[in-house]
């Protein structure tokens, strides 16, 4: 399964109880993106219109929705080859950028200001994270720019631009853009049973107070199920709590904020299914609200 991993239910009911009408005070985003037999696309927030953009992985709208950042993907049987690729959705033209230290490149993201890409790349079989401007100038490390880099996974923005979440599959962290550990969180602190992998996902709300994690669990798996059960977990990361958005029995990853705090994409794979489907859901419903929104697709995503 691909990108098999690698939440704060009282606290969120609280926030939509103190703010009446939240979920409906904004519309969702004009577009979600997704990824779909080896190439990155992008559709209306409720599916429909759906367009390829190209052959690639790991596709981040920019915040304004008009661009999109995924990284390129070698021809099948070749050595991997993968490039930091920006598309402008409305000429659609697209830039690769070039001045990188790797050719082999992925999980670029958008800061929230869009002036920004993080992303991790391999050099000599060790796995970094860079940052470079949207326009591919001012390449720098965030990670190993002296000495041999630490593992990271699962990186993500925070919300201020100024740090980012990831993991080594036993602790949650948080670092500067120099790669200094601001926080750690071991996940069996956090999440009783949760473990982490190198599929891991997280998602920080805009306003900085949420962090949305794909999570798997030592527990019992359905049948027909192959490794631990995926569950989708949301951190307070004011009061250190996280708490688990749907039952045991509910499969989901690879989740995205559709419009935090209120709801989230993510993909499943029912039984008999052999591939995985987009979801979208609320934060409050434990799944009972899912609502399938794109079939044979994962790897979500939405302007922030």
């Amino acid at each position: 399964m691909k990108r098999l991993l690698y939440g704060v239910f009282i606290v969120l009911m609280g926030v939509m109880a103190s703010s009446p009408g939240r979920a409906e005070a904004g519309s969702p985003p004009a577009r979600i993106t997704f990824e779909r037999d080896d190439a990155v696309w992008v559709a209306n927030s409720d599916g429909t219109a759906a367009k390829k953009i190209g052959r690639g992985q790991c596709p981040d709208l920019s915040p304004d929705g008009t661009k999109l950042v995924f990284n390129t993907l070698q021809a099948d049987g070749q050595p991997a080859h993968r490039q930091i690729a920006v598309t402008d959705l409305a000429s659609g033209e697209i830039t690769i950028l070039k001045d990188i230290p790797s050719t082999n490149c992925l999980e670029p993201q958008f800061s929230r200001d869009g002036q920004q890409i993080l992303f991790t790349f391999y050099k000599d079989n060790e796995c970094y994270i860079g940052l470079v401007n949207t326009d591919g100038r001012d390449f720098r490390y965030v990670t190993g720019a002296k000495g041999k880099p630490p593992a990271y996974w699962g990186i993500a923005w925070a919300a201020e631009g100024k740090s980012l979440f990831a993991e080594d599959m036993e602790s949650l962290y948080r670092l500067d853009l120099s790669g200094q550990v601001l926080k750690k969180w071991p996940i069996a602190a956090l999440i009783p049973n949760g473990e982490m992998s190198g599929d891991a996902r997280f998602d920080a709300s805009p306003d900085g107070k949420l962090l949305l994690m794909s999570i798997e669990m030592n527990e019992k798996e359905r049948k027909g199920w192959d490794g631990p059960p995926p569950a989708l977990w949301v951190l307070d990361l004011t009061t250190e709590k996280a708490t688990r958005l749907a039952p045991p029995d509910f499969y989901a990853w690879d989740a995205h904020w559709l419009q935090a705090p209120a709801s989230l994409l993510f993909i499943t794979r029912n039984p008999g299914d052999e591939n995985t489907s987009i979801y979208r859901m609320s934060t409050t419903g434990q799944g009972k609200d899912k609502k399938l929104l794109i079939k044979n697709a994962s790897y979500p995503g939405a302007a922030r």
